[in-house]
């Protein structure tokens, strides 16, 4: 199920939570316990230490090392918008504009680079009808004022000379690129460095609540962790965590996707730009890495690295560029995106007090990370929800979220 154009329910009702937000008073440190390490769990607790949190974060595995090691990177606001995803569209631009201050930041407390590149997104069409449906999405991003805009062939093979011929694309000159993994590697340096402690392979077995409110956690060895509040960060593994009531309990999945790396010559790369094709798309790193992404498949947990997968990324990579045969294959991995009922993000209050959603990221995990730590942390410290979130919390499935 897609998203609609419009608003998920209305700003500021909450028909889940009926706890009054409660601001922390002045001078307090509250203790926040977050479950899950990835980029978003990590950026979370950057930003609440940032403001005087005492953060502690719990992983089932090691950190950063699940959805936000397999990802590409890509800060694809304008090129994955789609017909009724108008608020999600609305979302991630909101986001991506903060971007290029929270790499800043990041490296500047660091001194780690990111690699934030800018040269922008290509979105190419190969035939006739791949040209007609990417003028149709033209137009609809025209209307939501989306910086898009159609090249030429001739312009096209300017830009990009080793494409096989096209008839044209859609370039997005916002949607930029970040390596990944060199965040999470900023993130950990970071938190580290401010004392956070970060307990690796440590489950989360349960968040106890009693009265209404969150009352401990039980992580694995039986231990119980108290906090003033927990958040719920764990991708995919979100909704496996006991103890949650079914109306707050999150309606996420895993959602496997198999990637593969090239290494093209540092000094001459054979693409510049992230490139969009029908079925596949290339990401291009400083240190020479081509990645080439990414299946979508149902199959839970499935870590499988399969035949088909790879020869379906690799026969579509090369349609759209040749050149890719005479290079040698680097890596290949799967990851698990934490997709949701609409493939939208989960961001906000519960409905038990003390415990809030991050989670539910999907494609967008990365994208979002700026705009998600910095609406949690608000939640958390100042008791106000950021109108950028609103309609993107649990409420929104309230009629059918414990199915």
């Amino acid at each position: 199920m897609k998203q609609s154009d419009g608003p998920i329910g209305r700003p500021g009702l909450n028909t889940i939570n009926q706890q009054p937000r409660v601001r922390q008073p002045s001078g307090a440190r509250p203790r926040v316990v977050i479950v899950g390490a990835g980029l978003i769990g990590l950026a979370i607790a950057w930003r609440l230490s940032q403001r005087g949190a005492s953060v502690v974060l719990y992983d089932q595995g090691e950190a950063g090392r699940g959805a936000s090691h397999a990802a590409a990177g890509m800060l694809a606001a304008c090129a994955e918008a789609e017909p009724g995803e108008g608020a999600l569209v609305t979302l991630c631009r909101n986001s991506q504009a903060r971007w290029p201050g929270f790499a800043s930041e990041l490296e500047a407390e660091t001194g780690l680079s990111v690699d934030l590149r800018t040269e922008g997104t290509l979105v190419v069409a190969p035939t006739a009808d791949d040209r007609a449906r990417l003028h149709h999405q033209l137009e609809l991003q025209r209307e939501w004022k989306l910086p898009t805009e159609w090249i030429s062939p001739a312009e096209l093979r300017r830009r990009e000379p080793h494409l096989a011929p096209m008839t044209g694309a859609m370039f997005c000159a916002e949607d930029h690129q970040v390596d990944n993994r060199k965040v999470v590697a900023a993130l950990l340096a970071a938190v580290r460095a401010r004392g956070i402690a970060i307990h690796e392979h440590t489950p989360v077995r349960e968040i106890a609540v009693n009265g209404g409110r969150i009352s401990h956690l039980i992580v694995d060895g039986g231990e119980h962790v108290t906090a003033d509040h927990v958040v719920l960060a764990a991708g995919p593994w979100s909704r496996s965590i006991a103890g949650v009531p079914a109306e707050a309990r999150v309606p996420v999945r895993p959602i496997k996707g198999l990637m593969l790396s090239l290494q093209m010559p540092v000094a001459m790369p054979i693409l510049h730009h992230v490139l969009w094709a029908p079925g596949v798309y290339l990401v291009p790193r400083l240190d020479g890495r081509l990645l080439i992404g990414a299946t979508v498949e149902e199959k839970g947990f499935d870590t499988t690295v399969t035949a088909g997968g790879v020869l379906a990324l690799l026969e579509a990579a090369w349609r759209a560029l040749p050149t890719i045969e005479e290079l040698p294959v680097a890596d290949m991995w799967v990851g698990h995106r934490p997709g949701s009922r609409d493939d939208a993000p989960i961001i906000g209050e519960s409905g038990v007090a003390g415990l809030i959603h991050a989670t539910g990221h999907h494609r967008n995990g990365v994208l979002l990370a700026p705009l998600t730590a910095d609406a949690v942390a608000g939640l958390v410290l100042d008791g106000v929800s950021d109108p950028a979130i609103a309609g993107f919390g649990i409420d929104r499935f309230a009629a059918n979220v414990a199915a």
